[in-house]
């Protein structure tokens, strides 16, 4: 594919799509309660705690701090850990139903921003993370759609639109990716660092928390998968 904004969109297209399967598994859950276990709930979500720690170690924060001096590396790092903060505490104190998807939305879109514009510079760990955001796509939705669905009082279908659209985003923010980023690879570092101190400091608020289990061992294992997953892309694309 020799156009790498065509790449992107698709790539990016992709990553997304994996939103409403994960709200449907969601949904199934919700009609048969009893299908999935709690622990095995929990290990769903863990294993996109342990895919959001390899997209940080393996593409994000590697492949960010090449493009800047360190000390903007680490300035990037921190103001994204305490820009997620302000987000999720402002969201916290509103009181929605849209925490989870909100966090999602922040964590999605600059990732695939990051992609287009890796994909245009022919960056070889594009793919690589194009494939980290689909997994950690699907848990982050699954979580999300039942934290929406507990509560609102929204109708199922209304509940599940923004699950459905949220993938359109994605080869947008890819588009800027390739247009707007591309050419300045600082800001492109800087970018790619912000966001994985924001994605760090989700994965320790919302996601560690909610895999805790007494005396349970899908929570850490899916943990341990959810990078092990990672860590093969890294090993092989």
């Amino acid at each position: 594919m020799s156009d790498p904004l065509l790449q992107a969109v698709i790539f990016a297209l992709l990553a997304g799509a994996t939103i409403p399967l994960g709200a449907a598994l969601a949904l199934w859950d919700k009609v048969h309660p009893n299908w999935m276990s709690g622990e095995l709930r929990h290990g769903v979500i863990a294993f996109g705690g342990g895919v959001l720690i390899a997209a940080v170690a393996l593409v994000l924060v590697p492949e960010g701090v090449e493009r800047m001096p360190g000390w903007m590396a680490l300035t990037a790092f921190i103001a994204g850990g305490v820009s997620f903060f302000f987000i999720d505490r402002t969201l916290g104190r509103s009181g929605k139903s849209m925490g989870q998807l909100m966090a999602m939305l922040v964590d999605y879109l600059p990732e695939a921003i990051a992609l287009g514009a890796m994909l245009a510079t022919g960056a070889e760990a594009g793919l690589l993370l194009a494939l980290l955001i689909g997994l950690q796509n699907f848990p982050e939705a699954f979580n999300a759609f039942r934290e929406r669905a507990a509560n609102s009082d929204e109708s199922t279908g209304r509940t599940y639109l923004p699950f459905a659209l949220m993938p359109f985003l994605g080869p947008i923010a890819a588009g800027l990716g390739v247009m707007v980023f591309a050419p300045n690879q600082m800001v492109l570092g800087a970018l790619m660092v912000f966001a994985a101190g924001g994605v760090l400091f989700l994965t320790f608020q919302d996601v560690a928390p909610d895999v805790k289990l007494d005396k349970s061992w899908a929570p850490p294992l899916g943990a341990v998968l959810g990078f092990t997953l990672g860590l093969a892309g890294h090993l092989f694309l």
